[in-house]
């Protein structure tokens, strides 16, 4: 028989740390750390096979899990000297998901799980403490009734309310035991009202009830939002963990808190946390209590006035300072933990490895390999390249002047401007009409994960370092202000008040998550400096890494910003991109105008000087790095005038009557054009044009190494072939251009001459073409397009239904379709080697900044990859962990 089930607890375990596919993160750590002695409540985990299980076949289980769940709780029953469902001495437990990717959150949990009418009053007489038992009570059927009796909360929060107000208080701590006991009956008589059947008071129906939610909330729309955000597979599934109840709100000798090893947002190495004394672990992450530092130190530093653990519970604050060593020593990594202090015993509920910031995570795995806990590869391995993308775009300018409406919690560093929307529907409504929002919540929950993604920034009224907000803006790369407690926020008027001040919808303001401020208006930004520990870990990186990394540039500021961040030189040189500044636009629908060769001859030669010009900047700036140059690509309708106004303009400059201009329109459009007289097909037609081009590149080229005494090496590429003939043509035009240019100088630079593989039938010929290409540049952008036959400006609407039913787990523009597009460009490197066996190969679409692509490069071994300027740094890391074996097996 299959094991579905397996124990830990009292030191001992079935499972093992590396078991997560199995067991789940949680599931794992909870066997780790009862196996290292850290002192865990005993219980035992379903594996994610059941959840498979579960999801595939109509919400049944696998033969033999009930009698495995029957024998898992009687193990804990003997642990903890507790029985399930005894009215004397009962014993509590929680039910919660476990996926072997942290998704804090997204899915259901469900504590005190075991009371009823009679185990309520054993409860009473272990605690001593009938207040407590019918909080804990009320508790349950509330936490039960929502998440697998699906009562919604709102019902539960109202009767709340209700009593609180006949009773004339305000808070829940100013509750009696009476009036838990009469809330409690309130809850259930709702339920049995909503469903028309009473509240189950049988143990067990309550275990599988729970059972069942859990891995039903596997797919849920915020869990399924999150996977897909987060790429998680949804065939993973999630274990569900039922452990042993403690209880961390029987007393003031009793606490609740979720701590980390180092500090989440800077990386400094010191303890970082907070607790609540007598409360249950939810009201901490929850935000409904201001909770209280662990230690002295955090106490100082965010300057709170409520006294640290380090100060109230010193013997149980050094015990867990204890377990943080033992952890983080076995590991070797930031963890954060959760823990609950039961009538003065420290109890550890979960460890796992800690979300951070960016620069966290730089920090602690540079910190981490000096302190030698693991080694430079180790901390290369450890950084997500995504993360990097926080560290590369601009912070705000110090010296810009601030007009700061208050301060919260630094909850995730960086800075962001945006207009100010109230819920997560409007953040997705206004960015899809184009504005940069800020999120303003008094807390977030699970359900606005969708809203807090396409956000700029997120600002919470309530809720601290650990509250849900914080660490799924840590994880999403967000700013976030949390526990800005004196806003105050009024979602049906859309605004929000702070110290006399009203802020609106759609006013802008920014938010600087690493100081904690909120700032009326836009604020200024300067770039990051790229030093210290992020410079540490890129000359590990580039000491790693086979792939050569480019940029996609054009311009002197891309080419400049590019190599700031470590370029090898230009993958990409799109030159339709220079030609569309006012100076030059008008020669270029001159010769678009024009009737014969000598009329295009005109114009072009007054294009010349500019696009020299151009070729000289950025060999200067690439200081003798390759720069490969796309000669002219896109239609030549894209460059011709749209409006009337812009009609007459050109007519008039080019001596011609706008009715010959509006004819020349028509005759150039396109019903489609990206298949259209584009690419080498313009050199075909007018091989003047790409002569032009290319006695620019070498007329620069010349120049910059008599200037300079660089070795300038350009490469030229030809788009969009489809066969060999097409390319013996226009390198002829390029060759002669060459010759000319040298003759001319009396001097000359080495050239080699290429083309973009970018259509399916070049991938096909690659054997052919490379007897006269010198390199292959795959575009995967129109290889994907013309592969798929699918436009990516107008696939969005339909991708997210591919998607969501598998047919895609990634969308192909993003991440390279390796069995379909990734099997042409294997097999295009396969025939171009076997005929060129030095032949340069490379990718150049936006591919080449992701990850799992850089994985699938690595693999066939390419060259270079080609990326806009501020990934550069995210393709170093990634071709570097390439070869440590990461991202190679990432796309499907």
């Amino acid at each position: 028989m299959s094991k579905w089930v397996y124990t830990f607890g009292d030191g001992k375990a079935e499972g093992r740390a590396d078991m997560k596919n199995l067991l789940g993160g949680k599931g794992a750590n909870l066997a780790e750390m009862s196996s290292l002695g850290v002192p865990v409540p005993a219980g035992f985990t379903i594996t994610t096979e059941v959840c498979t299980h579960f999801t595939q076949n109509d919400r049944t289980y696998p033969a033999g899990l009930e009698e495995q769940v029957a024998d898992g709780v009687a193990q804990v029953e003997k642990v903890m000297g507790a029985r399930f469902g005894d009215p004397d001495n009962p014993l509590l437990v929680s039910v919660r998901s476990g996926a072997r990717a942290s998704m804090p959150g997204m899915m259901d949990t469900v504590l005190n799980l075991g009371l009823n009418d009679t185990t309520v009053k054993g409860l009473i007489r272990q605690s001593n403490d009938e207040r407590f038992a019918y909080d804990s009570y009320r508790r349950f059927v509330q936490m039960y009734g929502d998440v697998v009796l699906g009562v919604e909360h709102h019902h539960f929060e109202e009767l709340i309310q209700d009593l609180k107000d006949d009773r004339g208080v305000d808070l829940d701590t100013d509750l009696s035991a009476d009036d838990w006991k009469d809330l409690v009956s309130r809850f259930k008589a709702r339920v049995e009202e909503e469903l028309g059947r009473p509240f189950p008071e049988d143990p067990q129906e309550q275990l599988w009830g729970a059972i069942g939610a859990v891995f039903g909330s596997w797919m849920n729309n915020r869990a399924v939002t999150y996977r897909r955000l987060h790429d998680i597979p949804a065939e993973w599934g999630t274990a569900v963990n039922v452990q042993a109840m403690v209880f961390g709100n029987m007393g003031e000798d009793c606490a609740t808190g979720v701590c980390f090893t180092r500090d989440p947002s800077t990386g400094e190495n010191v303890f970082y946390g907070e607790y609540l004394v007598n409360a249950q672990g939810e009201d901490v992450v929850a935000g409904i209590r201001t909770p209280q530092h662990l230690t002295i130190h955090g106490k100082q530093l965010h300057g709170s006035d409520l006294p640290a653990m380090e100060e109230t519970m010193p013997e149980l604050f050094n015990g867990l300072c204890d377990v943080r060593a033992k952890l983080e020593a076995h590991y070797k990594d930031m963890q954060d933990m959760e823990f609950t202090i039961q009538s003065g015993k420290l109890w550890m509920l979960q460890t796992r490895t800690g979300k951070r910031t960016s620069k966290a995570s730089l920090k602690i795995a540079v910190d981490m390999c000096r302190e030698g806990l693991i080694s430079e590869t180790e901390a290369v391995d450890r950084i997500d390249p995504a993360q990097l993308d926080q560290l590369l775009h601009p912070m705000l300018d110090p010296e810009a002047e601030k007009d700061v409406l208050t301060k919260g919690l630094p909850a995730s560093p960086g800075a962001a401007s945006g207009k100010v929307v109230f819920s997560a529907d409007e953040a997705e409504d206004w960015v899809k009409r184009g504005e940069k929002v800020i999120l303003v919540r008094v807390e977030t929950s699970p359900e606005d994960i969708g809203g807090m993604h396409c956000s700029e920034g997120i600002l919470t009224t309530r809720g601290g370092m650990t509250s849900h907000a914080a660490v799924v803006a840590r994880g999403m790369g967000r700013p976030c202000v949390a526990g800005a407690g004196d806003i105050r926020v009024d979602y049906k008027a859309k605004t929000f008040t702070v110290r006399g001040r009203t802020v609106g919808e759609g006013d802008v303001i920014t938010l600087d998550g690493s100081k904690g401020e909120v700032i009326l208006g836009s604020v200024a930004t300067i770039q990051p400096e790229l030093t210290g520990d992020f410079a540490t870990l890129m000359e590990w990186v580039d000491g790693i890494r086979r792939l050569r990394v480019r940029a996609n540039a054009e311009t002197p500021e891309d080419a400049a910003t590019a190599r700031k961040f470590g370029a090898e030189g230009i993958g990409l040189c799109r030159t339709e991109h220079m030609f569309f500044d006012p100076k030059r636009i008008i020669h270029m629908r001159q010769m678009i105008l024009a009737d014969d060769e000598a009329g295009r001859r005109k114009a072009l030669d007054k294009l010349l000087p500019y696009q020299r010009q151009d070729f000289v900047e950025l060999f200067e700036i690439m200081q003798g790095l390759p720069v490969t140059v796309r000669l002219l690509d896109p239609p030549l309708h894209e460059f011709l005038p749209a409006t009337d106004e812009e009609i007459d303009d050109v007519a008039q400059a080019a001596e011609v009557s706008p009715e010959t201009i509006r004819a020349a329109i028509t005759r150039l459009h396109e019903t489609n054009p990206m298949l259209g007289w584009r690419g080498c097909r313009l050199g075909v037609s007018f091989p003047e044009i790409y002569e032009m081009q290319a006695r620019a590149i070498f007329e620069a080229a010349v120049q910059v190494h008599k200037d300079t005494g660089e070795t300038v090496v350009p490469e030229v590429m030809i788009p969009l072939v489809s066969s060999k003939k097409e390319v013996d043509l226009l390198r002829a035009v390029i060759d002669t251009a060459a010759k000319e240019v040298f003759d001319a100088t009396g001097a000359s630079v080495d050239y080699i001459v290429g083309t973009m593989i970018e259509l399916p039938r070049a991938a096909l010929r690659a054997a052919e073409i490379a007897e006269t290409a010198h390199f292959f540049s795959f575009g995967t952008n129109d290889l994907t397009q013309t592969t798929l036959g699918m436009s990516r400006d107008d696939s969005g609407p339909f991708l997210q239904y591919y998607r969501e039913k598998g047919i895609y787990e990634k969308d192909p523009f993003a991440s390279l379709d390796i069995n379909g597009v990734g099997e042409l460009v294997e097999l295009a490197a396969e025939r171009g080697r076997k005929t060129r066996p030095d032949i340069k190969l490379g990718i150049c679409g936006e591919h080449g900044g992701d990850p799992a692509s850089i994985g699938f490069c690595e693999k066939n071994k390419l060259d270079y990859v080609s990326c806009s300027p501020f990934r550069v740094p995210i393709a170093r890391l990634a071709a570097a962990q390439a070869v440590l074996g990461r991202h190679q097996d990432e796309t499907a």
